[in-house]
């Protein structure tokens, strides 16, 4: 049998100052653990109190067992706050200061997001006018890879890839396509498969005849250059073969 009795203290003055001196100085290490916590991201209770243990008790005059209560009533207080942020549960003032905040943060994006579409889109139109423009300048043609999947095909370095990922590839493709058709201008886009792997002089195709991002150098007769170069050799190889067939007059019946 379990038994519960409630017991009443009456300090006297002087115990009861020496009481809340250690409830300040509890207050005061709670805080100090609750930032050494968020900074180091220490949210467990072995992990934190490992870290500020010693430093509890050294710097705010705490014994033992009050600086593991103090850890502990750290970890639970953010095991809490984790918890209510999952469940939506932040107290009616937090909630709404929360929901404000939230749709100020989806406005300030939407906003963003529409500026960046106008970027890009007046970025393709500038790309797509200069090239028609020295296109029918030098009575030449247009050849692009297809851009369809060009997200999964085109390998990207790291700080290109947050803007590459969501440039508009399929709208540069469009200006250049209706552009080209106003100024008179032959316009292709061509299959790129293996276009940057295969040599454009002796046809031999193989992924070792890239061994980087940047370089080319084939394995059969030995014709280097930079990776970039060779895909757009090979573009416009293709683009000539095709030209042949779409300008071909109709066969008579």
């Amino acid at each position: 049998m379990k038994l519960v009795v409630q017991v009443k203290l009456l300090p006297t003055l002087e115990h009861a100052s020496a009481l809340e001196a250690t409830l300040r100085a509890c207050n005061r290490a709670a805080t100090h653990a609750s930032q050494v916590a968020f900074a180091e991201g220490l949210k467990d209770r072995n992990g934190l109190q490992n870290e500020v243990y010693a430093a509890l008790k050294a710097t705010f005059g705490l014994s033992a067992q009050p600086v593991v209560r103090v850890v502990k009533k750290v970890v639970d207080a953010y095991a809490t706050l984790k918890a209510n942020l999952r469940a939506g549960n932040l107290g009616p003032a937090t909630s709404k200061r929360y929901r404000k905040r939230t749709r100020s943060a989806t406005r300030r994006l939407a906003r963003r997001t529409k500026k960046e579409r106008r970027h890009a889109a007046q970025v393709n139109h500038e790309i797509s006018k200069e090239i028609v423009s020295v296109a029918q300048r030098t009575g030449r043609g247009i050849a692009v890879e297809e851009l369809g999947g060009i997200r999964e095909r085109v390998r990207l370095r790291r700080d290109q890839r947050g803007t590459l990922s969501s440039w508009p590839f399929h709208q540069l493709g469009a200006h250049l396509a209706y552009k080209a058709k106003r100024a008179g201008v032959p316009f292709l886009e061509v299959d790129p498969a293996y276009a940057s792997q295969r040599c454009p002089r002796c046809g031999h195709t193989e992924r070792a005849n890239r061994p980087d991002r940047d370089h080319f150098r084939c394995r059969r007769c030995g014709l280097a250059g930079p990776a970039d170069v060779v895909a757009g050799v090979n573009v416009r190889d293709r683009a000539r073969s095709a030209w042949v067939f779409v300008t071909a007059p109709a066969p008579s019946r």
